[in-house]
C-alpha cells in the first residue's frame, strides 16, 4: 500500500510559525517506512525546500496550496493525506483535490508516527 502525506508547515510542523505538534523526527519515521512525503504551504516553494534541506529530509514534492491536484496527478498512491491547521487554507483545498484531511492533533495519533517497529504503509 502506498501512502502520500502532504504537510502544511506553519501551525503543523514544529519548525512552523507558529510551531505545530508534528516533529521533524516524525516526518523522518514515515519517510523511512516508505511513505511519499512533501509539503504544501503558503510559503514560497524555495522557502519550503530550504526547511527540508536544513533538516536533511529529502522530500518527493514541494508545492503551493493550489497545486495539490498536481501532486495527486503526479504520484500514484492508495491514500493521499494532507495535514494542516486551517479550515480555509488546508482542509478545503485538500478535500477538493481528493485528499483525506487530518488536523495536526489528529495526525499525531496515527500509528505511522510510532518508531517501535510498527508497520509502514502495507500495514497502515
Amino acid at each position: 500500500m502506498v501512502i502520500l502525506i502532504s504537510f502544511d508547515i506553519d501551525g503543523t510542523l514544529e519548525v512552523g510559525d507558529p510551531p505545530g505538534v508534528l516533529t521533524m523526527d516524525m516526518v523522518r519515521i514515515v519517510q523511512e517506512k516508505g511513505f511519499l512525503i512533501g509539503s504544501c504551504s503558503d510559503r514560497p516553494m524555495s522557502g519550503q525546500q530550504a526547511i527540508w534541506d536544513q533538516h536533511n529530509i529529502p522530500v518527493d514534492f514541494v508545492v503551493s496550496k493550489q497545486m495539490l491536484p498536481d501532486v495527486k496527478a503526479k504520484f500514484e498512491a492508495d491514500v493521499y493525506y494532507h495535514i494542516g491547521d486551517r479550515e480555509d487554507l488546508d482542509k478545503k483545498p485538500a478535500l477538493e483535490a481528493g485528499f483525506e484531511f487530518l488536523w495536526p492533533h489528529e495526525a499525531i495519533l496515527m500509528p505511522w508516527f510510532l518508531s517501535d517497529g510498527d508497520p509502514g504503509p502495507a500495514g497502515a
